[in-house]
């Protein structure tokens, strides 16, 4: 894991960043690394430098040399330069360098129950509705969004702060079982430490909140960035104009939204209603 993250670094940026400290935590020149990694002082340069590219092979020795803690690091950051095909370029920055290093994350979601709190049928729910998308694609998405999840449970989860439009627990989202479920799972995680919920009322005058989804993420060592998403592009950026503004909208959102403990009452009224049409 990055010991300096920097949103505003390049992919092919943060590769050298990465080499260069591990390198010096080695005690060694850009010589000695090349001998090590069969190639040109020059090539170990110019990738510190963030000036060349380096290859999935280059990529490969150094995991096998550095052997970090983190299996396939340096593997990982050279996909990102070269744009895995797993997912949009700004999305996968999000979910490998952002997302699982943040102290806090604060959530909008005007349409659905945020990621990180889907259930599985809820998940698959959603994806089936991509028409474009084959079964095993969605069971991909399904088996990763999971995944995701994991931050939630591990021993320094993130503070999590999530507001969510009234309609999603309205909105049906597969059969009323799936919904009955997810809303039950929706409660139970609100009710742990690290977790606040709260509902945006459905009359709620600030018409902000429409025009997107988004989440705040606050990190350790870099400064706070924002994942925008819309249904034309999504961005994830930490300028500070950007950051301001979405600041400014979750604040608005926020003033209309209910308390914890009322929002709580909401989630598992809803949960209730959606059982008894199971």
């Amino acid at each position: 894991m990055a010991n300096n993250l920097d949103p505003r670094l390049s992919p092919a940026e943060r590769f050298g960043r990465e080499l260069a400290r591990c390198r010096k935590e080695k005690g060694l020149s850009q010589r000695r690394l090349a001998d090590r990694l069969r190639c040109s002082p020059s090539l170990v340069g110019h990738i510190e430098n963030g000036t060349r590219n380096p290859q999935l092979d280059f990529a490969e020795r150094c995991d096998q040399f550095f052997e970090l803690p983190e299996k396939d690091y340096f593997i990982r950051l050279c996909r990102r330069i070269h744009q895995s095909p797993s997912g949009p370029g700004w999305y996968m920055r999000w979910l490998d360098e952002i997302e699982p290093n943040a102290i806090m994350l604060r959530t909008w979601d005007p349409l659905l129950v945020p990621g990180l709190l889907q259930t599985e049928d809820y998940a698959r729910a959603v994806f089936r509705g991509h028409l474009a998308m084959l079964e095993p694609e969605v069971q991909e998405q399904v088996t990763a969004r999971l995944q995701r999840q994991l931050i939630l449970t591990r021993d320094d989860p993130p503070v999590l702060w999530v507001l969510i439009d009234e309609w999603v627990l309205r909105r049906s989202i597969g059969e009323p079982r799936v919904m009955a479920d997810q809303l039950s799972h929706l409660a139970a995680v609100a009710a742990r430490q690290s977790v606040t919920v709260q509902i945006v009322a459905a009359d709620s005058p600030c018409t902000d909140g429409l025009m997107s989804g988004f989440v705040i993420a606050e990190l350790p060592n870099a400064p706070t960035t924002v994942s925008v998403d819309s249904a034309g592009k999504g961005e994830v950026s930490a300028e500070h104009d950007l950051v301001s503004l979405i600041w400014g909208r979750y604040d608005r959102l926020r003033a209309e939204a209910y308390r914890p403990g009322e929002s709580l009452i909401m989630i598992k009224e809803a949960a209730e209603q959606w059982s008894r049409k199971t």
